[in-house]
């Protein structure tokens, strides 16, 4: 007799699924890294921001989306089982903590403002997020 429980276990795991979030969250933040360059004074201003907040935000972003994409395929290395972990894991802090600077440089009223009108940004921080807790364990 087949039954549901028979179908979903029929079902095989794409162990492979991570990259599926990986790879368009790196993506974002490695376009919005180099729109960055060169860095000048004047795009910091734009943003009324001192001008080392600018250059560590763009280096932050670079380095957050080649990092979640190192990360990934460092995962399988037998050499450094660890290391792709790791990486992977701090760039999602390092992804967090850049979103979280782009949201409070927008001075929103509330958190519900946020999470309402700004969903590109909260997905990003819950993006990096899941790379900050999970890592390669994903």
């Amino acid at each position: 007799m087949i039954t549901i429980k028979n179908i979903v276990e029929r079902i095989p795991e794409f162990c492979m699924s991570h990259w599926l979030f990986r790879i368009p969250l790196a993506i974002v933040f490695i376009q919005q890294g180099v729109s960055k360059f060169p860095l000048t004074i004047d795009g910091a201003q734009g943003y009324e921001l001192p001008f080392l907040v600018w250059c560590f935000a763009a280096l932050g972003e670079v380095g957050g989306g080649i990092g979640i994409l190192a990360g990934g395929f460092l995962a399988n290395n037998k050499l450094l089982p660890w290391l792709g972990d790791i990486i992977s894991r701090f760039s999602g802090i390092t992804i967090c903590c850049i979103v979280t600077g782009i949201i409070w440089v927008g001075e929103p009223e509330s958190v519900l403002d946020v999470l309402l009108y700004d969903p590109l940004h909260v997905l990003l921080w819950v993006g990096g997020l899941f790379f900050a807790l999970r890592g390669n364990r994903s």
